[in-house]
């Protein structure tokens, strides 16, 4: 009987009494001998643990709300994995032709389907819109009349909502932190060079009166001189609606209430609301379902994502207090951390969406707004922890360095190279982002001395780095196996072949057993894309 190893590791994970690691019995020697090696590996039975789990912490945490779980299919996508998180209950985020036709070819249908992107095609639009997608999630201020158009073309109507970028900085690094001012998605919440100080009372609306609830945001005449801007702009105005559902006659409005009109104010003059108008006037072609955010990637706690639910809220009131249509649904995004290391914080989605919840809810109680149904895209929490690439070892190179020290500032004089039969075209990861992630010996114990180690590629760059320090039994020697935990995600879906490698297979383990999912790549299809 195996033994389990760390919690980075899948949870079928186990080491045998030789020192071999196994998957759910399957030892890796023996996975290698039929599929090949590089190897991708991803433990179904653990994707669909993990998307049951997401989804009822998301139900429990949010009990006045209807949540609806997608699974980000960037973070890795086949017929299998939309089966596995479909059954779970899912949907499944989609951005492309290919992760469209994907999910259809599971047989997902297009109502627990999403569409994303920041430069959708016609042809795309138009696959979701005569697929009935439950949403297409609108990036720009052109794309309502483009998608409106073709709906109207096909007799149908398409459920919209907007992404909306909320200024909220979070994310593991600047090329995944996705709503800040100057990145390609979304629409900005505000207006060009507009204060975000107005914002501040979301974090304090305990002093928020009635006064301010039933507020209604009204629009000066054009041609009204009393109420013109100076810059030729129409003033806002803040009305109150003392008629329903209270008698504000002998109230005062507090100061609390004058900041989180100026606050309503700012935001009814940024681009999203425009846009929200916008979709709404082609209310026969398109029907607007709620707004959108997604702040960034591999994030460790709920406080970016309360900041960013607070400003969306806000939207939702003041869209609602401009044209007294309430906005049915709010998506938060994905973006939920996973260990890459042992040590390395997760986020326990349990604790941290109950914060979340009580956030939200606390906002749309001092707004005087009902509850919205809650969205959410977790992509790399599903999936990363369920894959384990295993490599070949080759050529075991030490080199002798001066002045130089490991991750913990110790000094050394010596840094051995291992490299492996994979690199950045399976992984690029590490190249791109700096991602650190962590390796082992799968075929056997190895010697309990140990020597510091980074696991290289077999490419041409010294960038091409799998794992930049570990610590590797120093009897580690070329025909080796090494096995990288939580590579399930941004592995494979970002493969490459640069130097003309060929893409690793996709085996599916699981408690019924080991099979392909994605094949791997021969030469002859990389002749096959050669026509000249």
């Amino acid at each position: 009987m195996g033994k389990g190893i760390t919690p980075i590791w899948p949870s079928a994970t186990t080491i045998d009494d030789d020192g071999a690691i196994e998957f759910h019995g399957r030892a890796a020697e023996s996975l290698l001998a039929e599929f090949g090696s590089p190897l991708y590996l991803i433990d179904t039975d653990e994707v669909a643990g993990r998307a049951r789990y997401f989804v009822r912490a998301a139900a429990d945490a949010f009990t006045n709300s209807i949540t609806h779980v997608s699974f980000a299919g960037k973070a890795f996508l086949s017929k299998r994995i939309v089966r596995e998180v479909i059954d779970a209950g899912m949907h499944v985020d989609t951005c492309t032709m290919g992760e469209m036709r994907i999910a259809l070819a599971a047989g997902a249908p297009g109502r627990r389907l999403v569409l994303h992107g920041n430069n959708k095609t016609d042809a795309e639009i138009e696959l979701a819109v005569k697929n009935d997608f439950a949403k297409i999630v609108i990036d720009s201020a052109d794309e309502p009349a483009r998608i409106a158009e073709i709906a109207h073309r096909l007799g149908k109507r398409a459920k919209v909502m907007l992404r909306v970028t909320s200024g909220i900085h979070a994310g593991g690094h600047e090329y995944i932190s996705t709503a800040h001012e100057d990145q390609k998605f979304g629409v900005p919440l505000l207006p060009a060079g507009a204060d975000a100080a107005a914002l501040g009372v979301l974090d304090d609306l305990g002093d928020v009166t009635p006064a301010a609830t039933n507020a209604r945001l009204s629009t000066a005449a054009a041609g009204d001189a009393d109420s013109a801007a100076a810059d030729g702009k129409p003033e806002r105005e803040l009305r109150y609606d003392i008629k329903y559902p209270y008698d504000l006659s002998h109230e005062e409005v507090s100061d609390a209430d004058k900041a989180l009109a100026e606050a309503m104010t700012v935001v009814a003059d940024g681009p999203a609301l425009a846009v929200l108008k916008s979709i709404a006037s082609f209310g026969d072609d398109l029907e607007l379902v709620g707004i959108h955010s997604h702040i960034g990637s591999n994030i460790h706690d709920a406080d970016a994502f309360i900041q960013a639910a607070k400003r969306m809220m806000l939207l939702r009131k003041t869209f609602y207090a401009t044209d007294a249509y309430t906005l049915p649904e709010v998506d938060l995004g994905g973006g939920y951390s996973v260990a890459y290391t042992d040590g390395e914080d997760s986020m326990d989605v349990r604790v941290e969406l109950k914060r979340l919840a009580d956030a939200v809810a606390s906002v749309n109680r001092a707004l005087g707004m009902p509850a919205p149904a809650i969205s959410f895209e977790p992509g790399r929490w599903i999936v990363a922890p369920a894959g384990v690439t295993l490599y070949r070892v080759g050529t075991i190179k030490p080199v002798h360095l001066t002045d130089a020290k490991d991750s913990a500032g110790n000094p050394i004089d010596e840094r051995v190279y291992v490299s492996v039969d994979g690199g950045m075209s399976d992984n690029i990861r590490p190249a791109l982002y700096g991602a650190d992630y962590t390796a082992r010996l799968a075929n056997r114990a190895g010697s309990a001395e140990t020597m510091l180690a980074r696991v290289v590629g077999m490419h041409c760059e010294s960038g091409d780095i799998v794992v930049h320090e570990v610590r590797l039994p120093a009897d580690t020697k070329r025909g080796d196996i090494l096995a990288v935990p939580v590579t399930g995600a941004y592995g494979r879906t970002m493969a490459s072949n640069y130097n003309q490698a060929l893409i690793p297979a996709v085996v599916g383990v699981s408690e019924s057993g080991a099979s392909v999912m994605l094949r791997r790549q021969t030469v002859d299809d990389l002749l096959d894309l050669d026509q000249d």
